[in-house]
């Protein structure tokens, strides 16, 4: 019995491929303005990220004791293990969305354009972090999973909602530990 819970316990999630298929009448495009102030927008995303990032911040800033830093150098890490999924969220005021029969592609403030592939289930990487990625639909909703070797998780999930006058993104944040936190943008349409 034993032996089954410690093989359950080490094996790794795995995110689930989603649907490809664009659900009828279902179209993301436009241009699109956020409803809030950006500031605190952003503010309240760091706070989400923060509280499920898995990093204590007492570490960040308690000294190491002497045998731990040379470990430390030893391996060429911190001694901070933490979620790092969130390096692959792009935010901004002003978004502008094509959708077409394949995927959505999202110009975050005239600067960054990010691509999701409907029905993709790929290994995506920034730089050396490295996670896994699936984008597809679930009903009416375009969800975006992404889970990073540490097994923290951000959701994203795109909808239209009013008479599809505004564009819903929720944004959650799971860590390691199960911890949740949820941050919730809309959009207007602008012209």
């Amino acid at each position: 019995m034993s032996l089954v819970l410690l093989v359950a316990c080490g094996t790794r999630e795995v995110l689930e491929s989603r649907q490809g298929t664009v659900p009828i009448g279902v179209d993301l495009s436009g241009n699109w303005q956020i409803q809030t102030d950006e500031r605190s927008d952003r503010q309240r995303i760091r706070q989400a990220i923060r509280r499920t990032d898995g990093i204590n911040d007492r570490d960040l800033v308690r000294r190491p004791d002497r045998d731990s830093t040379d470990r430390n150098r030893q391996s060429g890490r911190s001694g901070v293990k933490g979620g790092l999924v969130f390096v692959f969220l792009e935010t901004g005021s002003f978004l502008k969305v094509t959708q077409t029969e394949h995927g959505l592609f999202i110009s975050f403030d005239r600067a960054v354009v990010e691509e999701y592939r409907f029905g993709e289930d790929r290994i995506i990487n920034v730089g050396e972090v490295e996670a896994q990625r699936v984008t597809g639909w679930e009903g009416r909703q375009l969800v975006v999973e992404t889970l990073d070797k540490n097994r923290m998780k951000m959701t994203e999930r795109l909808s239209l909602i009013e008479s599809d006058d505004v564009l819903e993104r929720t944004i959650t944040f799971r860590s390691s530990d199960g911890e949740v936190e949820t941050v919730v943008q809309r959009f207007d349409r602008r012209g």
